[in-house]
């Protein structure tokens, strides 16, 4: 079984798709310039040439704060690119999984976010990657958005690391304490992705539409993420600091973020049997990677 990944291996989510394999399935992950999703010819041709089972859609326009100022950039990226994507999907009659994220939501709610709640994103990133999940859908493709949150990896772009690497020349940091959810680890997501491709590619029947994946375990904010990166690196001989809980207002972003992003994962386990570990577990053998490589978060 072959999967396409629009998506460059320098993503959470991409690399960690791209460094998986197994006998009975080979992923290719291809992105830009070669493959862009502010360009439907290259998505078109990427389709044609790998003749892939199913598509995943794991690239996006992620800079959250930058996009404030970028937001035709971005509009074009997350906003038309999965639309597109999805319509050359329908074209080669393969079905297509499409990653989104929590800030579709405004974070507002009291509790967990379930599927049908309403949208309203409260940031450009936010407007323009529920714009994409609308284009997807609207292709009318067989589809499986994934709605994800606080996506980190041993390599790449990411709190975990920014926290290992800030702690390598700081006593004390001050982390975020009024926001809260599940972090997400990348190469357990991905292997469940593959399930759920196995599945679309097998079973014309098989559940689409849209679902919530994160990983489980207690709420957490971000300070509470970062006390946890700490313990398991100092445990292992690795950097690790002070954590100063402070509120949103005392960190100023260009972007507004959700308070709540706690996203409800019942609807995709029970359509494909997969719920990722806790993210304390998930964690651990992020940083056990990390340690595996010296540390190397630079």
């Amino acid at each position: 079984m072959r999967i396409l990944v629009v998506g460059g291996s320098n993503g959470n989510v991409a690399g960690a798709l791209s460094r998986l394999g197994a006998p009975d399935f080979r992923i290719e992950a291809h992105g830009r310039p070669q493959v862009d999703l502010a360009d439907p010819v290259s998505l078109r041709k990427a389709i044609e040439d790998a003749r892939p089972f199913v598509v995943i859609c794991a690239g996006a326009y992620t800079a959250v704060d930058t996009a404030e100022s970028e937001a035709d950039i971005a509009m074009e990226i997350n906003g038309g690119g999965p639309g597109a994507l999805a319509r050359a999907c329908v074209d080669a009659d393969v079905p297509l999984i499409h990653l989104s994220t929590d800030y579709v939501f405004s974070g507002r709610k009291a509790g967990a976010y379930v599927e049908s709640d309403p949208t309203e994103p409260i940031n450009v990133y936010g407007r323009t990657k529920l714009e994409g999940e609308r284009g997807v859908i609207a292709a009318g493709s067989r589809h499986v958005i994934l709605r994800i949150s606080g996506v980190y990896a041993p390599r790449g772009k990411n709190f975990v690391r920014t926290m290992l690497r800030l702690a390598k020349t700081r006593e004390e940091i001050g982390v975020v304490d009024d926001q809260f959810g599940h972090p997400t680890y990348a190469p357990h997501l991905a292997q469940a992705m593959v399930a759920i491709a196995r599945r679309l590619a097998e079973d014309s029947k098989a559940p689409t539409g849209v679902f919530h994946m994160t990983g489980q375990g207690e709420i957490c904010t971000w300070r509470t993420f970062a006390e946890a990166i700490f313990e398991l690196s100092a445990e292992r001989g690795g950097p690790f600091a002070i954590v100063k809980p402070i509120a949103t207002e005392e960190y100023p972003t260009p972007a507004r973020r959700p308070a709540n992003s706690v996203l409800d994962c019942s609807r995709v386990a029970a359509a494909y049997g997969v719920t990722l570990p806790a993210w304390r577990e998930s964690l651990a053998c992020c940083i056990d990677a990390i340690a595996a490589e010296g540390w190397d978060v630079d």
